[in-house]
């Protein structure tokens, strides 16, 4: 018996990573623009932003993304009513199914979104370059990476452009797979999930514990650990205190309180504990945190700023 190989067509060809970024910026961030030569797409984690891309002005809101062809001018600036987290990834790709991302922007649903987060989680891994500093313009590998990170990051990149394609930007009619987020039927463990979670983001303000949540949603501790402890790899009070430090980090770049009116808002004990919390989860102090993101957010403002003043020299 005869065996013959079939050629698989491959849509999108990547060999090439430019950038990979995760930005948590100021409420008043603003970038005066660029253009290169390469493909940029930018999804808003968190808050709101203006972007200029052409002619073209787009407001997005958490859970938007847009891509920019090579060659494309761009800029974008903060929204002004809540501080932005931004994945910001670039490559290099020639085929001609790229021609479906051109001047286009969508509201993506649950599955692309974990798909940009498989890139951001394996760039970790896979880059010794820290993927918050926006002044980085080469990515370095990882002197002893996991095995297959580089390779998990192309093959979560080729997955992302095809559902896009699929579920946005089908050439007639509506788009033809696309399935609203609101829409999509979750087990019903992770329907639980989202409900507590939801239950939690509610009372972020105030003390939660473990029986008070097992109460709401009539479950016992021992379902409710292993509901955390199989989905997000940890304790519910634990992820609940991640829950805080998170907002406690948009209260800050919103700059809106300072860090003794943060603590109190929510509800720990003391600046002190507060500060102690917030150092374990991020390596870092309140202070330096704040300085940190702000620093970053004034050196890309700056830069941006100067190299349109030098522009318009030229």
């Amino acid at each position: 018996m005869a065996y013959f190989s079939t050629p698989l067509n491959i849509e999108f060809h990547i060999r090439e990573i430019i950038t990979v970024h995760y930005f948590e910026y100021m409420k008043d961030f603003v970038f005066s623009g660029e253009a290169h030569d390469f493909w940029e797409f930018l999804y808003v984690d968190k808050g709101e932003i203006t972007v200029q891309a052409n002619h073209s002005i787009y407001n997005l809101k958490a859970g938007d993304v847009i891509f920019h062809k090579p060659n494309e001018f761009h800029a974008l600036k903060a929204s002004g009513k809540k501080a932005p987290n931004l994945v910001a990834i670039s490559f290099r790709c020639t085929n001609e199914s790229m021609k479906y991302f051109e001047e286009k922007s969508c509201s993506l649903n649950q599955e692309e979104r974990f798909l940009i987060s498989g890139i951001i989680s394996e760039a970790r891994h896979a880059f010794s370059t820290p993927l918050h500093i926006p002044s980085v313009e080469k990515v370095e590998l990882a002197p002893s990476p996991p095995f297959g990170a580089a390779q998990l990051i192309l093959l979560y990149l080729q997955m992302f452009l095809i559902h896009v394609k699929r579920n946005h930007f089908e050439e007639e009619g509506a788009p033809i797979h696309a399935i609203p987020t609101e829409q999509i039927t979750l087990s019903s463990n992770s329907t639980h999930l989202e409900q507590i979670i939801q239950f939690m983001e509610f009372h972020i303000c105030e003390h939660l514990s473990i029986k008070t949540i097992c109460d709401e949603f009539s479950i016992s501790r021992s379902t409710l650990h292993s509901l955390f402890h199989r989905e997000k790899n940890c304790g519910a009070i634990d992820y609940f205190n991640l829950m805080k430090i998170e907002r406690s980090k948009e209260i800050m770049r919103d700059g809106n309180m300072n860090f003794t009116e943060i603590a109190y808002f929510l509800s720990y004990s003391s600046l002190q504990y507060f500060s102690k919390q917030f150092k374990k989860t991020t390596g870092m102090s309140p202070l330096e945190y704040f300085n940190s993101v702000k620093k970053y957010s004034n050196e890309v403002t700056n830069a941006s700023k100067k190299k349109k003043e030098d522009n318009r020299i030229i």
